[in-house]
């Protein structure tokens, strides 16, 4: 099928629990159809990067990846500093090496921040600082994120407006590069520069109705407690490292750890879980409208993500 490999790289994008995997996956087993050159999957996540946070991170299960080839899992631990810089310095030669093979690759895209990162570049930012880091979750944990969004607006309007008051970790990066450089996050990042357009690459996004992605993760984070999550918690916090910022401030786990400490009941934990998780589709949904030809598909409320298979055959066909 000579058409279908003219396309060698998939970007599989949208809002959490919206069906990102589903699709990778049943996309992975169906395309190409020789199967002399299998399907990967790049997971552009994270959180999906740190070994043993698999439950709240949503990875594909041990079968799933015996099945089909994921990269980009279980690359760190959970204790050390991952940043969006790091990500590309292991991902970028994958990605080109894919390119120049013409191999089919799906990315399939859970931090936004760090495909952008994959696809246009980074700017020249500070390294981070991981005492200064620790400062600032500690004023958080006391005084609340929105006084840290506050201190931020005061630096770089800019930067605030395009974070979100509850982003802690965008937030926590936005004035570290202020204490490092002097200069405001939103003046660095002008330096990025997109790369030039690539015919080889095909977007597509998974778009639903608030109602329906609101169900999706009430139901997800459920399964997630069901499944062990504090369990999967308890174990992290057991070893003798401390979790990094980056780790213990994941949608979950942060709530987990509040869990833990006494701070509040586990059914108060799973709410705050799920309105933070609706938090960051919200934030997902702003930074989606940034790239352009996206390819949306539009599942009905009981359709999974597998089930826009056939449309996007047909549009690699095309």
């Amino acid at each position: 099928m000579p058409s279908i490999m003219k396309m060698p790289i998939i970007v599989i994008v949208g809002c959490t629990a919206s069906g990102k995997s589903e699709l990778a996956e049943a996309l992975a087993e169906s395309w190409p159809i020789d199967r002399s050159q299998p399907t990967t999957i790049m997971a552009v996540d994270s959180m999906q990067v740190y070994r043993g946070m698999d439950i709240g991170t949503a990875k594909p299960d041990r079968l799933v990846r015996q099945r089909i080839k994921h990269l980009m899992i279980d690359v760190a631990d959970p204790w050390e500093t991952f940043s969006a810089a790091r990500f590309v310095q292991l991902a970028g030669p994958i990605l080109e090496e894919h390119r120049r093979g013409r191999q089919p690759l799906i990315l399939s895209t859970g931090t936004v921040l760090y495909l952008r990162a994959l696809l246009e570049g980074l700017f020249a930012g500070p390294a981070s600082d991981a005492a200064f880091r620790t400062a600032l979750q500690t004023r958080a944990e006391q005084k609340g994120t929105v006084s840290l969004h506050r201190e931020l607006q005061e630096v770089d309007a800019a930067a605030a407006e395009k974070i979100h008051p509850n982003d802690l970790r965008r937030i926590i990066r936005a004035l570290e590069v202020f204490h490092a450089t002097g200069r405001p996050i939103s003046e660095l990042q002008t330096q990025w520069s997109a790369r030039p357009g690539d015919d080889s690459t095909l977007w597509i996004g998974i778009r639903r109705s608030r109602e329906d992605l609101n169900g999706r993760i009430n139901r997800r984070v459920k399964a997630m407690i069901t499944a062990g999550l504090v369990e999967e918690v308890q174990a992290l916090v057991a070893g003798e490292n401390t979790l990094s910022v980056e780790a213990a401030s994941a949608v979950g786990y942060r709530q987990i750890l509040d869990y833990l400490s006494g701070n509040c009941t586990l059914e108060d934990a799973t709410e705050a879980i799920k309105i933070k998780t609706r938090h960051l589709a919200k934030l997902q949904r702003t930074w989606l409208k940034r790239f352009s030809s996206i390819h949306w598909l539009e599942p009905g409320p009981h359709q999974s993500g597998a089930d826009m298979l056939p449309a996007v055959l047909q549009w690699l066909k095309s």
